[in-house]
């Protein structure tokens, strides 16, 4: 009995396969259609694909083009083709406005950009423009049940951008490079005012202050000092139950000593 159903099986693998194959070589593009809607909808995206991509010049003006759009759009994000999908879909928003499926290609075009977005990179450009076609989908559906899910979208994408900022300044830190890392927490503290990662830099600023401070130059020692205080009072006035403020309390012990301020 075993032998007989695997013989069926192989025999109807074989039979579709033949179909597919006479489906990608005829002319006749109905056949096409037919056929890559039947395996669109079995989630057979990648040979649905092949046979949409071979029929939608054709299509174009066409009752059937709407749909068969919707389908090719569908079939690459799908297969994780994220470039061709978020092509495809913003096309299709523009191509039909009055779609009962266009908010949903809208908001699946925008999360395109963000599933191409890399968690950490060197260059931003990626993620921020994720960032901008996620809120003009918000701004351009606002009613639209997928709101909420656009915001988580953006507030992951937004720590990002948060976080590849403040590893780069904590970097300067490790590497001994202090006023660079200096700098770059003061633009990170002005970019990200409520960043989850504030109290954090905010420490590291002054550890990196402190560092500058006491391996300075006798001529520079007293504003970086100052310096030094500064950042402290402003963490100080911020996060009083730190679990960072014993360990600056002594570095402020140590500077006072050493300078004898």
């Amino acid at each position: 009995m075993r032998r007989v159903i695997y013989t069926l099986s192989i025999i109807m693998f074989a039979l579709s396969c033949s179909e597919y194959q006479k489906a990608l070589n005829t002319d006749e593009i109905s056949v096409k259609f037919n056929l890559g809607t039947e395996l669109f909808d079995n989630e057979k995206f990648t040979k649905a694909s092949r046979l949409f991509a071979q029929i939608l010049p054709q299509y174009r003006g066409k009752p059937q083009a709407q749909k068969l759009s919707y389908m090719q759009a569908m079939c690459f994000y799908n297969t994780k083709d994220y470039n061709s999908s978020s092509y495809q879909m913003e096309r299709f928003v523009n191509s039909y406005p009055d779609s009962e499926k266009v908010e949903e290609m809208a908001f699946l075009g925008a999360k395109s950009y963000y599933l191409m977005a890399p968690v950490f990179s060197k260059d931003p450009e990626n993620i921020k423009i994720a960032i901008d076609k996620l809120q003009e989908f918000i701004n351009t559906y606002p009613d639209s049940k997928l709101i909420n899910d656009a915001n988580e979208l953006i507030f992951e994408l937004d720590y990002r951008l948060e976080f590849k900022e403040y590893s780069i300044a904590l970097q300067y830190n490790v590497l001994t490079d202090y006023e660079a890392s200096i700098k770059s927490f003061d633009n990170f503290l002005v970019d990200f005012p409520g960043s989850e990662l504030r109290e954090k830099a905010l420490y590291y600023r002054f550890d990196s202050a402190y560092k500058l401070a006491i391996n300075s130059v006798v001529w520079k020692q007293s504003e970086r000092i100052n310096n030094v205080i500064s950042y402290y009072n402003s963490f100080k006035n911020n996060y009083q139950e730190s679990k960072f403020m014993k360990e600056m309390e002594i570095k402020m012990e140590e500077l006072v000593k050493l300078n004898n301020i």
